[in-house]
Protein backbone atom coordinates (compact mmCIF):
# COMPACT_ATOMS: atom_id res chain seq x y z
CA UNK A 1 0.00 0.00 0.00
CA UNK A 2 1.21 3.24 -0.74
CA UNK A 3 2.02 6.02 2.19
CA UNK A 4 0.32 9.30 2.39
CA UNK A 5 0.96 12.47 1.45
CA UNK A 6 1.58 13.35 5.72
CA UNK A 7 3.01 10.23 6.05
CA UNK A 8 5.65 11.27 3.32
CA UNK A 9 6.15 14.83 4.66
CA UNK A 10 6.55 13.21 8.50
CA UNK A 11 9.69 11.30 6.82
CA UNK A 12 11.30 14.42 4.88
CA UNK A 13 10.91 16.43 8.11
CA UNK A 14 12.62 13.37 10.23
CA UNK A 15 15.20 12.65 7.38
CA UNK A 16 15.96 16.71 7.34
CA UNK A 17 16.24 16.94 11.34
CA UNK A 18 18.63 13.97 11.17
CA UNK A 19 20.78 15.96 8.69
CA UNK A 20 20.82 19.01 10.93
CA UNK A 21 22.14 16.81 13.99
CA UNK A 22 24.91 15.50 11.91
CA UNK A 23 26.09 18.95 10.55
CA UNK A 24 25.83 20.64 14.14
CA UNK A 25 27.90 17.32 15.36
CA UNK A 26 30.60 17.75 12.94
CA UNK A 27 30.93 21.38 13.58
CA UNK A 28 31.34 20.87 17.50
CA UNK A 29 33.85 18.20 15.90
CA UNK A 30 35.96 20.86 13.92
CA UNK A 31 35.26 23.83 16.52
CA UNK A 32 36.51 21.93 19.81
CA UNK A 33 38.82 23.41 21.82
CA UNK A 34 40.61 20.21 23.10
CA UNK A 35 44.17 20.04 22.77
CA UNK A 36 44.69 23.91 23.17
CA UNK A 37 47.51 24.74 25.22
CA UNK A 38 46.95 26.27 28.82
CA UNK A 39 48.35 29.82 27.52
CA UNK A 40 45.47 29.97 24.85
CA UNK A 41 42.81 29.50 27.82
CA UNK A 42 44.26 31.70 29.80
CA UNK A 43 42.29 35.52 30.32
CA UNK A 44 43.69 38.03 32.90
CA UNK A 45 42.27 40.84 34.58
CA UNK A 46 43.78 44.63 33.49
CA UNK A 47 43.94 47.29 36.12
CA UNK A 48 40.23 48.63 35.38
CA UNK A 49 38.62 45.21 35.72
CA UNK A 50 38.50 44.49 32.44
CA UNK A 51 39.37 41.12 30.82
CA UNK A 52 42.51 40.92 28.40
CA UNK A 53 44.40 38.39 27.12
CA UNK A 54 47.83 40.55 27.78
CA UNK A 55 50.15 39.47 30.60
CA UNK A 56 50.08 41.67 33.88
CA UNK A 57 53.42 42.46 33.43
CA UNK A 58 53.37 43.57 29.45
CA UNK A 59 50.45 46.06 30.56
CA UNK A 60 50.81 49.34 29.81
CA UNK A 61 50.52 51.16 33.02
CA UNK A 62 48.56 54.36 32.28
CA UNK A 63 46.90 55.08 35.65
CA UNK A 64 44.97 58.63 36.50
CA UNK A 65 47.30 60.72 38.44
CA UNK A 66 45.40 60.35 41.65
CA UNK A 67 45.57 56.72 41.93
CA UNK A 68 49.77 57.05 41.11
CA UNK A 69 49.69 59.72 44.03
CA UNK A 70 47.63 57.12 46.37
CA UNK A 71 49.94 54.36 45.65
CA UNK A 72 53.27 56.35 46.10
CA UNK A 73 52.15 57.87 49.30
CA UNK A 74 52.67 61.35 48.01
CA UNK A 75 48.87 62.57 48.80
CA UNK A 76 48.53 61.82 52.37
CA UNK A 77 50.07 65.25 52.66
CA UNK A 78 48.00 67.04 50.15
CA UNK A 79 44.40 68.34 50.95
CA UNK A 80 41.50 67.34 49.05
CA UNK A 81 37.67 68.65 49.36
CA UNK A 82 34.71 66.97 48.86
CA UNK A 83 31.22 66.52 49.53
CA UNK A 84 29.49 63.69 52.22
CA UNK A 85 27.91 61.77 49.72
CA UNK A 86 26.25 59.05 52.58
CA UNK A 87 27.04 59.34 56.81
CA UNK A 88 25.25 56.64 58.50
CA UNK A 89 24.63 56.84 62.55
CA UNK A 90 26.64 53.78 63.18
CA UNK A 91 30.03 56.32 62.22
CA UNK A 92 30.95 55.66 58.59
CA UNK A 93 29.91 57.20 55.38
CA UNK A 94 31.29 58.30 51.79
CA UNK A 95 32.90 61.34 50.46
CA UNK A 96 32.50 62.32 46.51
CA UNK A 97 35.82 64.03 46.01
CA UNK A 98 35.48 67.56 43.76
CA UNK A 99 37.92 66.90 40.82
CA UNK A 100 37.58 63.36 40.39
CA UNK A 101 33.95 62.31 41.54
CA UNK A 102 35.76 59.56 43.56
CA UNK A 103 33.90 57.83 46.58
CA UNK A 104 36.24 57.61 49.59
CA UNK A 105 35.00 55.90 52.45
CA UNK A 106 34.76 57.56 55.97
CA UNK A 107 34.95 56.55 59.61
CA UNK A 108 33.97 58.60 62.47
CA UNK A 109 37.46 57.92 64.14
CA UNK A 110 38.91 60.17 61.37
CA UNK A 111 36.62 63.07 61.91
CA UNK A 112 37.22 66.17 63.88
CA UNK A 113 33.56 67.11 64.42
CA UNK A 114 30.19 65.32 63.09
CA UNK A 115 29.21 64.69 59.97
CA UNK A 116 25.94 64.64 58.09
CA UNK A 117 25.24 64.24 54.52
CA UNK A 118 25.72 66.89 51.96
CA UNK A 119 28.61 68.68 54.23
CA UNK A 120 31.51 70.37 52.67
CA UNK A 121 34.73 69.02 53.99
CA UNK A 122 38.49 69.12 53.58
CA UNK A 123 40.90 65.53 53.80
CA UNK A 124 43.50 63.84 53.24
CA UNK A 125 43.22 60.46 51.43
CA UNK A 126 45.30 56.91 51.65
CA UNK A 127 45.05 54.23 49.67
CA UNK A 128 44.01 51.13 51.55
CA UNK A 129 43.55 47.36 50.44
CA UNK A 130 40.23 48.02 49.65
CA UNK A 131 40.19 51.27 48.42
CA UNK A 132 40.64 54.98 48.75
CA UNK A 133 39.97 56.18 52.50
CA UNK A 134 39.39 59.98 53.40
CA UNK A 135 41.79 60.97 56.66
CA UNK A 136 41.56 63.91 58.76
CA UNK A 137 38.46 65.14 57.69
CA UNK A 138 37.17 68.63 58.76
CA UNK A 139 34.27 70.78 58.04
CA UNK A 140 34.50 73.52 55.46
Amino acid sequence: MADSFSKKEHSKKKAQKLNEKAQRREERKSNNNKGKSLEDMLVYVDQYGNLTDVHPDDQKADQPAYIREAETGSSIDKEYTGVVSYYSDKGYGFITQDNSKDNLFVHSSDLSGTLSQGDKVSFKKQKTTKGLRALDVKII
